[in-house]
């Protein structure tokens, strides 16, 4: 329970030279959780079209927070020439992580950018899918700036003559290590308008600080069951009879298929868009759901925002997508005519969910900025929030239906965190993919490394291999027909995998269950893992860094390895790799494959002379591991659970279990059962399952111990 003076208003005047006259007050609103504004911040920005209620009970439940890490004299806001400037202050050794989904790099100090929501273009300078202005530090904090303007950051790159910790003076004329980049001790924002809303987060550790951004924006999405299973997407002008062709395949090759996804040609026109049925290839649209739902599988379609012009006038803006008008999706008019035209005509007859291309824009794609909407907001906010906004539209309409959809986006921002939506693009490149899976997890989104073609067998199998521990996992066939047997050589490695991704539904359930609850991202950076980040500001001496190979190895940047759930570890293999190194965190791991002791708090290498061989996952000591058999479907069966344990330590695990499709989890319809694993001195292991009194399952036929 928070104290008094924690749950107090405080109004706090921080050093602020407001121009306009405008006030700057600070407000405790949660444990560790304060709004500060400063001049006159615009009443439309990145949350206030999506209607969200914050978790604050779940965040007051959390440990007390002692406060800000800093001084908040260091923290520094002017309003001058109708722009708002924030400076926070950076320690000398100080982590920058954040802002934005970026994929080559996952620390951000150092970095120039301008967060402006756009397809990515390979560099990480802001331009980007998800452009969410919040980053969280290693001194255990983070900041939320809540404009839908194009942001400007400058992290740890401006140096200062006013700095209280000055860069040295060296000459470049007799001096060898000179650099064009001073030490800086700030980060600063430039935010185009005369005021903004700051949301600032404190916690003793960034998992925690991530937790509370992600539950005051509503707590993460829980997917339909089906919808952590595996996804195929046919090529673009396939027919109903080659949809079907192609299931038999799948079904006949006993390989895993949950979700079918139809693209462009599903529609009577595309480019502009008509949201209708083509009746030539889906002469009978709901005979066509139907029959897949029967099967086990579900449909999802493709959709861009450029629709055709005769379908929602007055409420779009004045330019136009491949010629098809843009909906104003900020007007409530807007959304109410799309949600209920996609209705009618899809969600009706079962469709499950929706792709929505191309919201991320290109420029000469979406809209120029010159573009005026009929809501009266600029076409820069409109196009910072329209993939939010649209994913408001698509999530409303089922959840009105209290029915859970699952599906892809090209562009989100802050407050999507329980949109049902993956972010996706069409930037290929695989270890890329990887470190943008990474950075997603200190953004509150969601990313899937998707399978689309490959130049050999071996890059097609480290493809499938990093998808299927991914929030979604899909091959993407729309181009060029691709299929997972595409590629012989490594048939039964590919279907290995996709089983597995079938097996590991509930570890995977349980832990998309804690971040709806709990706000703890399912796959996630290993900088957010505890006795990971030893020197990230929260224990320090905790190793000692003198020719210490281990220390040296968590002060680098984690770009390809993350952790999915609590307890897994995944290092990945790209195509060519024959070796790689594995940094486990503090405590003993063990190999998923053979429940052998891999390593202790230490740099481990892994060696693969074939470029066949399994990805490397590895399990806390003591992780516990919920699984399915390796079924093809999931047709609302019940299942048998297996329980795996690893290693020595005596442990505790709470599997989630509910109706896998509806809303009803939120009043209280759902189960945890508790799995407790004892281990004697002698090695020797007992399990005991607890289903609590008056709480049935509904996935789950028996649960049975593999030890």
């Amino acid at each position: 329970m928070k104290s008094p003076r924690a749950l107090s208003i405080l109004a706090i005047a921080i050093l602020c030279s407001c121009s306009n006259g405008g006030n700057t007050k600070m407000t405790e609103v949660a444990n560790g959780v304060w709004k500060l504004t400063c001049g006159r911040p615009e009443a439309f920005n990145l949350t206030s079209g999506l209607g969200i209620t914050p978790k604050a009970d779940a965040i007051n439940a959390m440990p007390e927070c002692s406060g800000l890490p800093f001084d908040m004299n260091d923290l520094k806001l002017e309003v001058f020439d109708g722009k708002t400037y924030i400076r926070f202050p950076l320690e000398e050794d100080e982590k920058i992580f954040g802002l934005g989904l970026n994929f080559h790099s996952v620390e951000r100090r150092g970095s120039i950018m301008r967060l402006h929501v756009d397809h990515y273009g390979g560099s990480d300078n802001g331009r980007t899918h998800a452009p969410v202005p919040f980053f969280v530090s290693s001194r255990g904090y983070g900041a939320f700036i809540n404009s839908a303007r194009y942001i400007d950051v400058w992290a740890g790159t401006g140096v200062r003559k006013d700095s209280k910790h000055p860069a040295k003076v060296i000459d470049r004329n007799t001096d060898p290590d000179w650099t064009a980049q001073p030490y800086s001790d700030n980060l600063e924002f430039l935010i185009p308008a005369e005021g903004v809303e700051i949301m600032l987060f404190a916690a003793d550790n960034m998992l925690d600080v991530v937790r509370k951004f992600n539950l005051w924006n509503g707590g993460g999405v829980l997917p339909p069951r089906w919808g952590l299973g595996f996804w195929h997407r046919v090529p673009t002008l396939y027919s109903d009879q080659q949809v079907y062709d192609e299931v038999a395949e799948f079904q006949e090759k006993e390989f895993p298929l949950t979700v079918i996804g139809l693209e462009p040609g599903w529609q009577s026109m595309a480019y502009p868009c008509t949201y209708m049925w083509d009746e030539g290839r889906f002469p009978n649209p709901g005979e066509f759901v139907a029959r897949l739902d029967s099967m086990g599988i579900k449909t999802n379609h493709w959709m861009n925002p450029g629709i055709s012009p005769d379908s929602i006038e007055p409420y779009t803006g004045t330019h136009t997508e491949w010629c098809g008008i843009v909906p104003d999706y900020t007007m409530a008019q807007a959304r109410d005519i799309v949600g209920r035209f996609l209705w009618d005509n899809e969600g009706s007859i079962g469709v499950s969910g929706f792709k929505m291309d191309e919201n991320d824009g290109i420029d000469s794609w979406l809209y120029t900025d010159v573009a005026r909407f009929p809501s009266g907001h600029a076409a820069e906010q409109i196009r910072q929030a329209y993939g939010s906004m649209m994913q408001k539209t698509l999530t409303d309409l089922y959840r009105s239906r209290n029915t859970r959809p699952y599906g892809l986006v090209r562009a989100a921002n802050a407050g999507t965190v329980s949109y049902p939506f993956v972010i996706y693009n069409d930037y290929y490149d695989h270890r890329g993919f990887i470190t943008a899976l990474i950075n997603s997890s200190f953004i509150g989104t969601l990313w899937t490394p998707e399978v689309r073609s490959s130049d050999s067998a071996e890059e097609w199998l480290r493809r499938m291999q990093t998808v299927c521990f991914s929030p979604l996992a899909m091959l993407n066939a729309w181009s060029d027909g691709t299929k997972p047997w595409s590629f012989q050589e490594v048939n039964d490695e590919v279907k290995a995998c996709a089983e597995l991704r079938m097996e590991l539904i509930p570890y995977l359930y349980t832990a998309f269950a804690d971040y709806t609850f709990y706000g703890t991202p399912p796959v996630r950076a290993m900088n957010l893992e505890e006795g990971y980040a030893c020197e990230d500001g929260f224990e320090k001496g905790v190793l000692d860094s003198t020719e210490n190979p281990y220390q040296m190895a968590i002060r680098q940047e984690a770009m390809d390895q993350f952790m999915v759930g609590n307890d897994i570890l995944v290092a990945p293999f790209f195509e060519g790799d024959r070796e790689r190194r594995v940094v486990l965190p503090r405590g003993r791991w063990y190999d998923f494959w053979t429940g052998e002791l891999a390593g202790d708090s230490e740099v481990i290498t892994v060696t693969d002379n074939t470029g066949k061989g399994n990805i490397p996952v590895y399990v806390r000591d003591g992780g516990i591991i919920p699984m399915f058999p390796a079924v093809s479907v999931l047709d609302g069966t019940p299942l048998p659970v297996t329980i795996r344990h690893y290693g020595e330590k005596s442990s505790s695990y709470h599997l989630y279990d509910d109706d896998g499709s509806t809303f009803d989890y939120e009043k209280g319809d759902y189960t945890r059962i508790e799995i407790n694993v004892e281990v004697a001195a002698d090695g020797s292991k007992t399990g005991k399952v607890t289903i609590p009194e008056g709480r049935k399952l509904y996935s789950i036929s028996g649960i049975e111990f593999g030890f």
